[in-house]
């Protein structure tokens, strides 16, 4: 047996897991685990008792389908979870069921054994005692927590597994959230802390915070004050809760669902847990009466009003209508959207900064209830340093991957303090002579602010050391704006920029709004294809906004058709087709990083480059006939393409299965659930990377690019697309007859799916005729066109842009 502090034998890779508890949390894991290629064992309890359908088969407890129910159980419901838990449907064939009573050392051969079953310390220490009995001595065992303590659940277990033993707290759902919480004991190898780190970043695609092993470690503890907090000053100040969830929202950087829906996604019954668990841990809490639930709130989780599980909680659905709670009465009345003048004013302001400290400055009640919650959630999150971990950077992260925060607590100082609206908070944490010490002290020793800029790198105050020091520096991981501070930023205009990336890479980033792709990134473009011809080895086409690009800019074009503007747009969709042609033409490699929402002409980009790098959450679509028009960047080309090389060359197979699976996908504007999916659909190539981590992407496309430079790419030449023609076009009519006359089209559907299968087709030519690229552009370009001049089109663009909803005309 190993002693503490004996060298620890890590596995170098992550290829076999098991995850003990199938519940809902444990079953999640297990899907992200398989997501990422891992081989997943999924254990749950063997059943005591049959199901009515088990008997009516006959079956006994001894039956392995009795046994495994509950795994099964799990891997299904997860299967049919929303938003998807797996990538695609097949990953699901890498989680295996079992039991624990039958397949318990199974975990044998597992790298890491994952427990998240329920959140009771005694049954948690139980079951580690009988996984010591079977795992293997380098395995690591992590147990899946949102508080308990850590070094509690494994204090009954040997000095060699307390070495390879830590906390490991996904937030739900796993495949979504960023955040894993790393919580080590102290007597966990430091090896075991760094291996469970690479995975979860490098593997899982996660950001890993390391925290303390105290209650509810660092994201729960200040997230949860923060709900109450905001609870106890809505009861105070008379506020409703569709008040406070207008106020704790975009308008001060943090997700729309704000704080009340934010807690029916995450279900009463596991805040008020994590609340308890609180309370009973931290008696020396100077902020312990906060984590006392109100009475009504108890009373909803009497009522089992938990939230979307349970149908309802603080909001509830009725006849498609919202509904929110009166938490005076616990009755449901019509939601309302909270306005008045100063609201509303705030609301204009994009600078997050001004629209903060125009918020605080509000005389009225909302401007008092935000002054006091951002004050006092400041002061909790400094007062919780070095308790729940030694660096701010650590809690500012933990806030914004755990709960979708624009902003961390420290971060967000920063911003009030660059807008002069400290000393508006309640408390004034900074003046106050018993404010937070690390508030004082960043006074003292830190200018004032936790964060500070130079021109070589990023500094952060360091509550140990009394002064700032430089961030810890991902050296996977690209910064645009760092670049850019360096001197890196080649070229600009108001929809792109070219940015050097060092090492003979160019990036190409679009910077318009939602990243649409216009003269200007267009024009970019084209200076791109310039400057790698003379300067640079490679290009890689990216950016790290919200979303890749959602396309075209749908309001130039409305009004360039409503003008009558016909040439101009016939020149503009001819300089978009050109610049994709000069993509694929282009004598160095172009890598396309697509991540977020990739629609329309941003697929179009993915389309044209030598490759693409996608984001694991990469949502890729040509959605271009929900606004009544098809793709004319050279994607329905493409998509042709991609039909004729579904087939092997000098073969008989029949190409008209294929080309019904390309007209569907762009004809009912499909989007992907994931990268993986949009492999499925035919927008990815099996050649193109998938990066898991998307702080990596960029560098990930960067080594791509890199790769074919140096590997002496040489684009391939111009090609005839062998096409269906005459027989895929009456294939399409047909399709199209009868799905109008089953009414599940309308006219103007069949219009444009007419118009994408004759350009899918190659037109009226003969079956088997190969057409030239310059050949199938013109029928795009036309195609286009002649829909963007149809009422029907203009009202679909029209509506598109009012409702962000397509129309069904």
């Amino acid at each position: 047996m190993m002693m503490p502090g004996s060298p620890v034998r890590r596995p170098r890779r992550l290829v076999r897991a098991a995850v003990i508890g199938a519940g809902v949390m444990g079953s999640a894991i297990a899907a992200h685990l398989a997501n990422v290629g891992v081989r997943v064992l999924l254990l749950d309890l063997a059943p005591e008792t049959l199901t009515a359908d088990e008997a009516r088969k006959g079956l006994t407890l001894a039956s392995p389908e009795v046994r495994n129910r509950l795994a099964r159980a799990g891997i299904e419901r997860t299967a049919k979870a929303q938003p998807p838990a797996f990538y695609t449907v097949e990953r699901a064939a890498l989680v295996t069921p079992g039991n624990i009573a039958d397949d318990l050392d199974r975990i044998r051969g597992a790298d890491w054994v994952i427990e998240a079953v329920v959140e009771d310390l005694g049954v948690k220490q139980d079951l580690l005692a009988r996984i010591e009995h079977h795992r293997t001595p380098d395995t690591v065992v992590s147990t899946n927590t949102s508080g308990l303590p850590v070094a509690a659940v494994a204090a009954r277990a040997s000095a060699e597994l307390r070495t390879h033993f830590l906390g490991t707290h996904f937030f739900n759902p796993p495949r979504y959230m960023k955040l894993l919480e790393v919580i080590p004991t102290a007597e966990t190898d430091p090896g075991v802390v760094e291996t469970v780190t690479a995975w979860g970043a490098g593997v899982l695609g996660k950001g890993v915070v390391r925290a303390k092993d105290t209650p509810n470690f660092i994201a729960n503890r200040i997230g949860t004050y923060g709900f109450l907090k905001a609870a106890q000053l809505m009861l105070e100040l008379n506020l409703d809760i569709d008040d406070v969830d207008e106020l704790t929202g975009p308008l001060i950087g943090r997700p729309r669902s704000a704080t009340f829906r934010t807690a029916d996604l995450a279900g009463l019954d596991v805040i008020l847990h994590v609340a308890v668990n609180a309370y009973r841990y931290l008696p020396g809490d100077e902020e312990r009466a906060i984590f006392e639930p109100p009475p009504f709130m108890r009373e909803m989780a009497r009522r089992g009003w938990l939230g979307e599980k349970s149908g309802g909680g603080f909001y509830r659905r009725k006849d498609g209508d919202v509904l929110a709670l009166d938490h005076r009465t616990l009755e449901y009345r019509p939601r309302r959207r909270t306005s008045a003048a100063n609201l509303d004013a705030a609301r204009t302001i994009a600078d997050p900064g001004k629209r903060l400290a125009t918020l605080l400055a509000m005389p009225d009640v909302y401007g008092e209830f935000l002054r006091r919650l951002l004050g006092a959630t400041l002061a909790y999150a400094a007062r919780r340093i070095p308790e729940v971990s030694d660096d701010v950077l650590s809690v500012d992260q933990a806030m914004r991957w755990g709960f979708g925060w624009d902003h961390g607590p420290f971060e967000l100082w920063d911003l009030l303090a660059d807008a002069g609206a400290t000393a508006r908070l309640v408390p004034a944490p900074s003046d106050a002579p018993d404010a937070p010490p690390l508030l004082h002290a960043v006074r003292a020793g830190g200018q004032g602010s936790f964060y500070l800029e130079d021109t070589a790198r990023r500094l952060v105050f360091d509550p140990r050391a009394g002064m700032h020091v430089p961030l810890p520096e991902d050296g996977e991981r690209i910064s645009l704006a760092r670049l850019k501070t360096r001197g890196a930023l080649i070229e600009t205009n108001p929809g792109a920029s070219l940015i050097d990336l060092g090492d003979g890479i160019v990036c190409l980033e679009f910077h318009s709004k939602m990243n649409t792709i216009g003269e200007d990134a267009t024009a970019m473009g084209f200076r791109a294809l310039e400057r790698l011809s003379t300067d640079f080895d490679g290009l890689v086409i990216g950016n790290q906004g919200p979303d890749f690009s959602a396309g075209a800019n749908l309001m130039l074009i409305l009004l360039e058709a409503q003008d009558g503007n016909w040439d101009e747009l016939d020149r503009a969709v001819r300089r978009l087709q050109q610049l994709m042609m000069a993509f694929r033409r282009s004598p160095a490699p172009i890598v396309a990083a697509p991540f977020g929402r990739t629609l329309g002409a941003g697929v179009e980009v993915c389309f044209a480059a030598t490759r693409a790098q996608a984001a694991a959450e990469t949502h890729m679509g040509m959605v271009e006939a929900s606004v009544g028009l098809i793709p004319a960047a050279g994607g329905t080309m493409e998509m042709a393409r991609r039909v004729a090389a579904r087939v092997p060359a000098d073969t008989q197979a029949d190409l008209l299965p294929v080309l019904r699976w390309a007209f569907e996908t762009i004809a009912m504007a499909k989007v992907s659930t994931s990268a993986e999916d949009a492999r499925r659909l035919g927008l990815l190539r099996e050649a193109d990377g998938i990066t898991i981590n998307g702080d990596r992407l960029l560098s990930d496309a960067k080594a791509a690019a890199l790769a074919l430079a140096r590997g002496h790419y040489r684009p391939g030449p111009a090609s005839l697309i062998p096409v269906l023609g005459q027989r895929g076009l009456a294939a399409i009519e047909s399709i199209l007859h009868i799905m109008r006359t089953g009414n599940h089209i309308t006219p103007h559907d069949v219009t444009v799916a007419t118009k994408l299968g004759y350009v899918l087709c190659g037109g009226a030519v003969p079956e088997g005729t190969r057409v030239a690229e310059d050949y199938v552009l013109d029928l795009e370009r036309e195609a286009f066109l002649s829909l963007l001049g149809m009422p029907a089109t203009q009202d679909r663009i029209r509506h598109m842009l009012q409702t962000g909803r397509p129309l069904r005309n």
